[in-house]
């Protein structure tokens, strides 16, 4: 598919992404950068120690279109969506597990904050579209209905002889049932941005995210996110991998470059318009067969079943056939061929290793 279709609207543009200089945010602002747009990122850039920002994830911080600033600053924010012909809504306390321990906070940046951007879109006159960062927690588990609604009975038995149940293929319009803190706060900020836009006239679409990983991913402590750094961090130190539940979730694992290319697309295709988009490949995955493909490239590493954490979803995988018909696209890395890059980006980038998992290591 031709890049000349959605993504040339693109050029000249200014586009203001909010947790810019994040995972995702940093890789969406450099895809901007290659397609001729203004990236200017708001991020607090407080998730991670300083160098993580500035030595793995690449972040001029000397550059003035990168501003240290929180979404709850209603001037500022007002300030940069007034100068801006995008936006991009991605920042968020995003972890599950901080967001189970920390509800109040959670609430303030992921509720309070995506109100003063809306608040700030509605107002301006220049915006063309905004995206919505959400996410497949969304969906929870499922209901049963979803579950055993598979269309092919060999499939269903295929899928439940795997993973030891039928894992649920999620549609849009599924019904939305999260089972944390954080799903709940991104299941509100999908329909607040329906209400506030909508009312206004203002365009968006709203994009659902499954299961990222990629380089240069880098692990948190007491995080249970991001499940294919934590099981290579772990392995490269000869440490255990931690198979919480058994390893029977299951995930779509999608690579960083696709979340970031289904974004921009959702950003600027003219069928996007209101649109919500699961952003995924639609292949089911456990997280025990994540931990395998990390094990192939570190022969002998041992697991360790552990307790399910709080709030952490059995999960379920993407329904890709909205994503393809409204963006005319689909990811482009397959799992084995990311799980390899980030595995070779690991051993290439030994600061990238945390001192504390180093510490861990020594400890054992």
């Amino acid at each position: 598919m031709s890049d000349r279709s959605p993504l040339a609207a693109l050029a000249g543009s200014t586009v203001l992404v909010t947790g810019g200089a994040g995972l995702i945010g940093s890789r969406i602002t450099a895809r901007l950068r290659e397609l001729g747009a203004r990236p200017v990122s708001l991020c607090t850039m407080n998730a991670y120690p300083e160098h993580v920002y500035t030595d793995v994830f690449g972040v001029d911080v000397t550059d003035p279109d990168v501003v240290a600033g929180d979404i709850r600053d209603t001037a500022l924010v007002r300030k940069l969506v007034a100068e801006s012909d995008y936006v991009v809504h991605a920042a968020a306390l995003a972890d599950v597990a901080a967001c189970t321990r920390e509800p109040l906070a959670a609430i303030d940046v992921n509720i309070a904050g995506t109100q003063t951007v809306l608040d700030a879109v509605a107002a301006s006159d220049r915006v063309r579209r905004m995206v919505f960062v959400s996410s497949a927690s969304v969906y929870g588990d499922g209901t049963p209905e979803e579950t055993h609604s598979q269309d092919l009975l060999t499939m269903r038995q295929l899928l439940e002889a795997v993973h030891g149940r039928i894992p649920p293929q999620f549609h849009e319009g599924h019904s939305l049932r999260p089972v944390s803190v954080y799903g709940n706060t991104k299941a509100w900020g999908e329909e607040q941005t329906r209400v506030v836009l909508g009312q206004v006239g203002v365009s968006y679409a709203i994009v659902r995210y499954f299961s990222v990983y990629g380089e240069p991913q880098t692990v948190k402590p007491n995080s249970h996110s991001w499940v294919v750094a934590w099981f290579a961090a772990r392995a490269a130190q000869g440490l255990p991998l931690h198979l919480n539940g058994g390893g029977r979730q299951v995930r779509d694992l999608t690579h960083v470059d696709d979340i970031a290319e289904g974004t921009l697309r959702a950003l600027c295709s003219p069928r996007a318009h209101t649109e919500t988009v699961n952003i995924g490949t639609g292949v089911a995955t456990s997280i025990r067969d994540v931990a395998d493909l990390v094990r192939s490239h570190f022969p002998g590493t041992a697991l360790l079943e552990t307790p399910l954490p709080a709030g952490d979803p059995l999960g379920g995988y993407a329904s890709v056939r909205r994503m393809e018909n409204i963006l005319g696209w689909r990811p482009q890395v397959p799992l084995p061929d990311g799980v390899g890059r980030y595995v070779r980006w690991l051993r290439g980038t030994p600061q990238a290793a945390p001192a504390w998992l180093n510490e861990t290591a020594a400890a054992g």
